[in-house]
């Protein structure tokens, strides 16, 4: 096998593997009731206590956890895998989680250790284009490779999400095609979210956000102030008590008030 083809293939088999990482099924949800934070199984049944005053998702195994002012982080089966001790703490990413400590930022890896050595950069995922732009009088439409669907150029623009959906966008609003060519939601959002995971696309109506599904149906109501992408299967919201929440691909709420 010649050299370039080797590098490309192992490329891609990175990029296989954090896809995978960064999408596998999370067993627990960061569950919230009232002010207090444990775990919930899918069936929102509590597995882990209410003993945290935040709670992080479950990324490779771990979670980062509150209590107080300090971070830290336990395994799935709520056992910690670092004291409670850091001034800050992010979600674990290809092995390493970056956290300050007494003034000092560093990374750390799966079991608390110090890391020397420096993040190695994340493989850029190739997409697989689904189809060519359509340009005529000033207007994009979308012509798709398999099959016979297309987007007459009526639109202003065309995004891909490189999971079977368009986001096609008239003057200010936005809406979303399908693989068929069908307008699965029509032009009316603010704004639909073009980085992190488009595979649940957040959108915008107003100041409040909602997410669709892998199809481009409505996942959610369009009620949260704020709508991170998801990671995995869970996704952070500001719930609309003005407390951080967190929801699964399902779209079932994470968060019960007292």
């Amino acid at each position: 096998m010649k050299r370039p083809f080797l590098l490309l293939f192992l490329l891609l088999l990175a990029t296989g593997n954090l896809l995978r990482a960064q999408t596998a099924a999370s067993r627990l949800v960061p569950f919230r009731q009232g002010g207090k934070w444990g775990y919930a199984d899918q069936a929102r049944r509590l597995v882990l206590p209410l003993r945290y005053d935040e709670a992080g998702p479950f990324v490779e195994e771990i979670a980062w956890v509150r209590q107080g002012p300090r971070y830290g982080y336990i395994d799935s089966g709520g056992n910690p895998v670092t004291p409670l001790q850091y001034a800050r703490a992010s979600t674990f990413l290809l092995g390493r989680a970056t956290v300050e400590l007494n003034g000092e930022t560093f990374d750390i890896g799966p079991t608390g250790r110090r890391l020397t050595e420096p993040a190695a950069p994340e493989p850029e995922e190739e997409p697989l284009e689904h189809g060519d732009l359509v340009r005529r009088d000033g207007k994009v439409g979308f012509r798709f490779t398999v099959g016979s669907g297309s987007v007459p150029a009526i639109y202003d623009e065309i995004r891909e999400n490189y999971n079977g959906l368009l986001f096609v966008r008239q003057g200010a609003k936005w809406g979303v095609v399908n693989s068929s060519g069908k307008l699965v939601q029509p032009v009316r959002y603010d704004a639909i979210r073009l980085t992190g995971n488009l595979q649940f696309p957040v959108v915008q109506l107003g100041q409040l956000f909602g997410y669709l599904d892998e199809e481009g149906n409505t996942l959610t109501e369009i009620r949260y102030p704020q709508a991170e992408p998801f990671l995995g299967d869970v996704a952070r919201v500001l719930a609309p008590d003005g407390q951080p929440g967190y929801l699964n691909a399902n779209g079932q709420e994470f968060w019960e008030e007292r």
